[in-house]
């Protein structure tokens, strides 16, 4: 049979074919991926803050350059100004201009990095001229014609150096306090930032990681009810989680096994109980039997064909009746599949009753079942049903003892359509309030030895699955109150994920 085919068959190996064909992605890559995402970010602004500082650098080490460049210039400048004021020596312009040179040639890589190849050559165009005019100045003798001429190129060229220098040493300062402000902004922009990441990847693994946990946690919860449905996948991608589902499906399947075969022993020991009463139930007509068919043999030849017809009218007739307890027996222990159809509440409590007079004859019991004329078929199992009303019989039973009152009813819930009610109640010594959340489990009993613990856990799993709820309501010393809630059939065909919602919210003491 193909894969698809197979999953389609068992809700077990659809859900797990659901949850492995997906693409995988584990959590723990996006664990990974998510602190590489904050590394990475770290990384970004100690690169960014790296960069800066070192731009820094080289901006304060050109400023140092510059400055140096700018005092020669303007000490050149002092010195040339001299000569023609005063008619000093020129040696200490040229000196300077000699040591500007070098500075702005030492300087080359730096100046051409932050002012281009093009300023920087115009700068040395200016800074040679400048010296080349000073150089000729020095040459000439007093009185000569181009002193005038060289006076002006030299205060050109002057100017331009000096005040391109200055230009460029101011417009470095308001970059070095651009990337100064920007170094300081930079840790609280990171920080900002960084938290705003650090938001996303808790709530990206909040998503990833808790949401998935509290899935798991109400999927737990679900199957302590007694809901054995599979875990479907919920999100796009596979990862660890999915083996999580997977195990706990595993898990599922087994408990669902297990509790259809815990089932079957609490019904074999339902069986047994009702044993001790079909024996006596049979006693009775199989007694009569005897004695009819002995009077008959002695008697035959003196008995008129009337009175012949009578005793054999009544061998039939106690047949019969031994018949009905065996078949009702049967009917009750034969093991089958579960088969849902309209069933009459009413017909099978009486039958129920039926099946459990003797016991309630013994028990000395003050028995009485009210069913209400207008009710509605429910949809369930007969079987099943009937096993559930059996176990609250024989609890109920055990629980007065001998004498006491059963009182059991069956009624259209009238605060809640669509819900037929059946209520069984005794008046036996009642269920303290320690133990009353703790009746649906399974194993548990307050009967030791005498009891296995799972009559009420394999009703409450039977009631479940009918789409209904059980729930009970007890005083110590007045006896308990078990009520039943089961969809109308109609109802439950037309929408049967009516009552899932409803079942939790009508278990005050289902833990």
């Amino acid at each position: 049979m193909p894969a698809g085919a197979a999953a389609a068959a068992d809700p077990s190996a659809a859900a797990e074919f659901a949850l492995l064909h997906r693409p995988s992605f584990s959590i723990r890559k996006k664990i990974a991926l998510s602190f590489s995402l904050c590394f990475l970010l770290i990384g970004a602004v100690a690169l960014a803050s790296s960069l800066i500082l070192r731009g820094i650098e080289e901006r304060l080490y050109f400023l140092e350059s510059a400055d140096l460049y700018t005092s020669h210039i303007q000490q050149a400048r002092r010195y040339e100004k001299n000569y023609f004021l005063y008619g000093t020596d020129l040696r200490s312009a040229l000196e300077h201009t000699r040591q500007a040179h070098g500075s702005l040639r030492g300087a080359r890589a730096e100046v051409q990095k932050v002012l281009g190849p093009r300023t920087y050559q115009a700068m040395l165009r200016h800074l040679e001229q400048y010296r080349e005019l000073l150089s000729r100045l020095a040459t000439l003798p007093a009185g000569a014609g181009e002193k005038g001429a060289i006076e002006a190129e030299l205060r050109s060229h002057g100017a331009e150096m000096v005040a391109v220098a200055l230009r460029v040493v101011e417009a470095e300062r308001r970059t070095v306090w651009r990337m100064l402000r920007l170094s300081k902004q930079m840790p609280i922009v990171a920080l900002v930032v960084l938290l705003a990441l650090i938001l996303y990847v808790v709530h990206f693994l909040t998503r990833q990681i808790v949401a998935p946990l509290g899935r798991m946690v109400a999927n737990a919860r679900r199957i302590a009810e007694g809901d054995f449905s599979p875990i479907l996948p919920a999100r796009r991608y596979r990862d660890e989680f999915t083996d999580l589902a997977l195990a706990m499906n595993r898990m599922i399947h087994e408990l669902d096994r297990r509790q259809e075969m815990l089932a079957e022993s609490q019904k074999l020991r339902a069986i047994g109980t009702l044993t001790a009463g079909v024996a006596h139930e049979l006693n009775n007509p199989i007694n009569n039997i005897s004695l009819t068919a002995e009077a008959l043999l002695e008697d035959y030849p003196s008995l008129s064909d009337e009175e012949r017809l009578d005793m054999c009218r009544d061998l039939i007739a106690q047949s019969e009746r031994a018949h009905g307890v065996v078949r009702n027996l049967l009917d009750f222990s034969r093991q089958r599949e579960a088969h849902m159809e309209p069933l009459d509440l009413g017909a099978l409590l009486r039958q129920t009753d039926k099946l459990l007079s003797n016991q309630i004859k013994l028990a000395r019991v003050d028995h009485r079942c009210a069913i209400a004329s207008d009710l509605p078929p429910v949809l369930g199992d007969k079987q099943q049903l009937a096993q559930v009303f059996v176990n609250l019989y024989l609890n109920a039973l055990e629980a007065m003892g001998e004498g006491g009152e059963l009182r059991v009813s069956a009624e259209l819930d009238p605060s809640r359509p669509g819900l037929v009610r059946v209520t069984v109640r005794d008046s036996g010594r009642g269920i303290p309030d320690d133990v009353l959340p703790y009746v649906f489990d399974p194993f548990f009993t307050t009967k030791g030895a005498k009891g296995t613990g799972l009559g009420l856990s394999v009703s409450y799993g039977i009631v479940s699955e009918h789409r209904g709820t059980i729930s009970v309501a007890s005083r110590v010393g007045e006896g308990a109150t078990f009520t039943v809630h089961l969809p109308v059939a109609e109802l439950a065909v037309a929408a049967p994920g009516v009552q899932s919602s409803a079942q939790a919210s009508d278990h005050p003491n289902r833990p």
